[in-house]
């Protein structure tokens, strides 16, 4: 399965759709994951905690 995790655009948002502990969860069960650039940020999740 193919899996997106956008950055959020709503004002104000501070969440995220998954955490790094959660895409590295989902890249051992044989998902592919594309993580947007900046998803994280608002939540304190730098791009390369993805990597």
């Amino acid at each position: 399965m193919h899996i997106g995790i956008p950055l959020e655009t709503h004002a104000g948002e501070t969440r995220v759709a998954a955490t790094p502990e959660t895409v590295k969860k989902l890249l051992a069960q044989g998902h592919q994951v594309i993580v947007q650039s900046g998803a994280g940020v608002a939540a304190s999740i730098p791009d390369d905690a993805y990597a």
